[in-house]
């Protein structure tokens, strides 16, 4: 119960169960619906006296007014509805029972206000003598506020409502309970089903409960003072007297007597001061649909010139009143002058849904078409697109009567939307191309656009090399235009390319950027560079510098009105928290990202692919598979070159431990073409070190040393700190991996070494992840070469695949060795003496426990529950066992042990025991009793059960 409704109810609470307090009356006041009715019944429902009498009273019925003298000795709760109905017969004897209220007795009437006889007085005239002893309290029932909608809505539909579908919900109902529960009775009965989105609810008509009200109000009136009506409905929100009487057609006399008596009768209300209209909104169009057609229009008509004289004017209202009224010229120009006002002040779906609407007109003049299409490309491409602007576009730049430039300037937006906001390259490419044609001569500014969108190397095709020849041809265009915010379009190229192929000028170009421009098309343009350069600076690795960068280009792109550019710096942001360890919240930042995006995925393919790295790394692995491949939005072959690569690197990673080498090997070399093909070699950092062990494994060591020389080349001497260390991570795979066919130890212990200097670079950074990755293979070739193991990835790699045994030291079973199947060079490690752990052989062995246990440390504060996992399971193949400890596992009564909670929280985590098995270095028999024992001691029935109990386990 909320706080207003309990402080109605306390005073009649306290005279029900204490018969010496004095009486009680409580007027109830409120309009249709907002259920004053429901009160009267919570009120019948409070807890009394055993003596206490309820009296329910329902004027205005047949059954007329009960006997007043038969409760006039006893306590006695009187609950009285609908007042305003009553006639001067009940209002005369309920004035004799509220009179002679004795202690221990109390009334609740209620009453709509606008329908009293008498306005103010529900008693009627002259006012009620009220005895001394007689509290009176009043109380308006409040309309319900969106958290209360929600609740209704989640309760009514079984769909879930979005946040603009509740805010909408409760705007066209005003909040009043009964036309809340009609609306979405209407919308739960609705077919197709109701999704929960706003359109939906706005298309769900007026309820017919709340139509036949408020049309039995205005057809009370006579027809004299209906108009007045009217033109609240056709203005379809409160308006101020002067203009809501010009609409109406009224006069000034007559229409101030009109709005009198539609007061009066309550057709309309005064929901703020001075303004007047319908008391739920959702009142309008219920009465506009009555108005006959002819009627309709003139009052449309009469509502734009009236709605023009306002400052500001309202474009996009003018003009919809212009097209209901029949005016085609000042329909388009109102449209027009609504778009331009729109985009001017960063409005730029408004504007975008707009010129929609307009253009899908049928039969609209070719000269209107050839002015609007602009806008609404200008406003798409700086905004965020839709599926419908494409088409609209698409259809249009396909008639033949369009001027050239006209054409073009569509061609070219058109294609930076196919590109950049939908992720249809090829499509988007041929389109720059061709707009750069045909704008070459008669617009060279846009054509230098088109150009420098063509010299980005983000898309997927073309090399490196053609690139950099549409980039100086944009130089050329822009210089030739004398178009500044051209010249800044190209200068934000320049600055891309360059910090993408880690140009040291790059740096210098971003600086030249005017981030103060006051000019916003040159803003919008500064902006989209800054915004780049720190995307392409934060995958080199430079994650302070970019975050000066990203910083700025958020700003300005707010300041400047450019949406889509303010999406694309949230994205640079996320991978950025990824790569620097900032793990807290971030899957929640990524979903919410994606639900933000839901009608445009693409742009939030980086949330996406942020979201599977984190799910592999806490051993969520069909999480992870689904949110790598975008969740099937749109192919991953779409994706740009560094993210592709990037999701690449996590698929090839989750096929190495699921022992799937040939498929791995396959995902490693279709990947590694396209990163070659691009020749922006820094974006092979995220792909390489994975690559190189998939084709070692899968015993293609030419393919794996093809891409260690071919990634070191391509970076040259290039300022690439992340592709840097990537770099020596590759070449410690690969050290590892052809130990056991060369010097095994010794071949390992160089693995070691540059496991190390890849840590170092990766601490450096900072990358907290990576760190304890390389951190971690370091550990394991030391480890392995001491205890004379010439096993490489395959026995205990950061993949999970697994060489070890599956029992824990000081088990008291046997342990078996289990080679990997899909790694023809591992060898398995010799078998410790049964019953403890094989102890340090060499002076560097405490130093790698020492490194592997910090590993360890490392992922667990991180969130990387299978990465732990696996670093404490290759610890307790190494660890002594403990002195003192008598033989035989340890005792956990009903607690879980250390291993059982580890199992099963992989478990819960979403990986097969299979899956487990290899991480942890046990079978899957051992993984399958390890999971059956933590059910049995948590009560869980189920995996998705041991989720929830394990909430509580310590």
């Amino acid at each position: 119960m909320n706080e207003t409704r309990g402080s109605a109810l306390r005073p009649l609470a306290r005279v029900l169960t204490d018969g010496r307090t004095g009486p009680v009356l409580l007027f109830v006041e409120g309009a249709a619906g907002t259920g004053k009715s429901h009160l009267l019944q919570e009120l019948a429902d409070l807890p009394g006296t055993a003596e206490t009498v309820r009296v329910r009273w329902r004027c205005g019925t047949d059954g007329g007014p009960p006997d007043e003298d038969a409760h006039r000795r006893v306590p006695t709760l009187w609950l009285v509805d609908d007042v305003h109905r009553a006639d001067e017969a009940e209002l005369l004897r309920l004035r004799r029972v509220l009179e002679a209220l004795e202690p221990g007795s109390a009334a609740a009437v209620a009453y709509r206000p606008e329908e009293l006889p008498a306005p103010g007085l529900p008693l009627g005239a002259p006012p009620l003598t009220y005895p001394s002893r007689l509290t009176v309290l009043r109380h308006r029932p409040a309309p319900w506020d969106e958290e209360r909608v929600r609740r209704a809505a989640a309760e009514a539909l079984e769909a879930d409502c979005t946040d603009e579908a509740v805010r909408r919900l409760r705007e066209l109902t005003g909040g009043v309970p009964r036309v809340v529960v009609d609306l979405l009775a209407v919308l739960g009965e609705r077919h197709p089903p109701f999704t929960g989105t706003a359109a939906e609810v706005e298309a769900a008509g007026v309820p017919a409960r709340l139509a036949e009200l408020v049309l039995s109000r205005t057809h009370a009136l006579s027809p004299a003072h209906r108009p007045v009506v009217w033109a609240a409905a056709v203005l379809g929100e409160p308006a101020g007297r002067d203009e809501l009487v010009a609409v109406s057609g009224l006069g000034a006399a007559a229409g101030g007597d009109a709005l009198l008596r539609a007061l009066e009768t309550a057709a309309l209300a005064e929901p703020a001061e001075g303004r007047y209209g319908f008391a739920v909104p959702l009142a309008a169009p219920a009465v506009r649909a009555c108005v006959p057609g002819p009627v309709r229009q003139d009052l449309h008509g009469r509502a734009a010139r009236a709605l023009g004289r306002r400052q500001p004017v309202p474009w996009a209202d003018v003009a919809e009143h212009h097209r209901a009224a029949g005016d085609a010229r000042r329909w388009l120009g109102a449209v027009e002058r609504a778009a331009e006002s729109a985009a001017a002040s960063g409005r730029h779906e408004q504007a975008v849904a707009l010129l929609e609407r307009t253009l899908a007109t049928p039969g609209l003049p070719p000269r209107s078409r050839a002015r609007l299409a602009p806008l609404l490309a200008r406003s798409a491409v700086t905004g965020l697109r839709s599926d419908r602007t494409v088409e609209v576009l698409a259809q249009i730049v396909r008639d033949a009567s369009l001027p050239p430039a006209v054409r073009g300037e569509l061609r070219l937006d058109l294609g930076l939307m196919l590109c950049n906001q939908m992720g249809r390259f090829p499509e988007g490419w041929r389109m720059l191309e061709i707009a750069a044609a045909e704008l070459r001569e008669v617009r060279p500014g846009l054509a230098a656009r088109a150009m420098t969108a063509l010299s980005s190397p983000y898309w997927p095709g073309s090399s490196l090399d053609v690139h950099r020849r549409w980039l100086a041809e944009a130089t050329a265009a822009a210089d030739v235009s004398g178009d500044e915010p051209m010249r800044t379009a190209v200068l934000a190229g320049r600055a891309g390319l360059a910090m993408s192929c880690a140009d040291p000028g790059a740096w210098e170009l971003a600086k030249e950027l005017p981030a103060e421009d006051t000019d916003p098309a040159c803003a919008r343009q500064a902006a989209r560079g800054l915004c780049n350069t720190a995307d392409f600076a934060v995958w080199l690795g430079f994650y302070e510098r970019a975050e000066d960068l990203l910083a700025a280009g958020s700003d300005l792109s707010a300041r400047s009105g450019a949406p889509y550019m303010e999406y694309n710096a949230l994205g640079t942001r996320l991978l950025q928290e990824w790569w620097t360890g900032r793990w807290p919240g971030l899957a929640e930042r990524c979903e919410e990202f994606v639900a933000a995006t839901a009608d445009m995925p693409f742009i939030a393919s980086d949330a996406y692919v942020v979201r599977g790295l984190l799910a592999v790394a806490q051993g969520d692995w069909g999480e992870a598979v689904s949110w790598l491949s975008q969740r099937g939005t749109f192919g991953t072959e779409k994706l740009p070159v560094p993210l592709g690569a990037t999701a690449a690197g996590g698929m090839i990673r989750l096929a190495l431990a699921r022992q799937e080498v040939e498929a791995a090997a396959e995902q490693a070399r279709a990947a590694w073409a396209v990163v070659a093909g691009k020749g922006v070699w820094p974006w092979a950092a995220e792909l390489a070190p994975w690559a190189v062990e998939a084709l070692s494994r899968a015993g293609d060591g030419a393919a794996a040393h093809a891409v260690v020389r071919d990634f070191s080349r391509g970076l040259g001497r290039s300022d690439a700190p992340a592709a840097r260390a990537a770099l020596i991570w590759s070449r410690a795979v690969l050290a590892e991996t052809e130990a056991p066919d060369r010097e095994p130890r010794d071949g390992l212990l160089r693995a070691a070494e540059l496991y190390r200097e890849a840590a170092a670079a990766y601490a450096e950074l900072p990358r907290p992840y990576t760190r304890a990755l390389t951190a971690e293979g370091a550990a394991r070739c030391v480890l392995a070469a001491d205890s004379g193991s010439g096993a490489g990835p395959g026995a205990g790699s950061v993949t999970g695949a697994g060489a070890d045994p599956d029992t824990e030291p000081g088990s008291g079973e046997s342990p078996v060795p289990a080679a990997d199947p899909g790694d023809t060079a591992a060898s398995p490690a010799p078998n410790p003496t049964p019953g403890s752990a094989p102890a340090p052989d060499h002076p560097a062995t405490p130093a790698a426990i020492a490194e592997l246990e910090d590993c360890a440390r490392s992922f667990t504060e991180l969130g990387a529950v299978w990465d732990a996992a696996r670093a404490r399971a290759l610890l307790r193949t190494r660890l002594p066992a403990r002195k003192g400890r008598p033989p035989g596992r340890p005792s956990h009564a009903d607690e879980l042990s250390p291993r059982e909670a580890e199992v099963a929280q992989l478990a819960v985590s979403g990986l097969t025991n299979r899956e487990i098995a290899a991480t942890l270095h046990l079978s899957p028999r051992t993984v399958e009793q390890h999971i059956a024992r933590a059910m049995r001691k948590t009560g869980a029935l189920s995996r998705r059960d041991l989720a929830h109990r394990l909430g509580g386990t310590p």
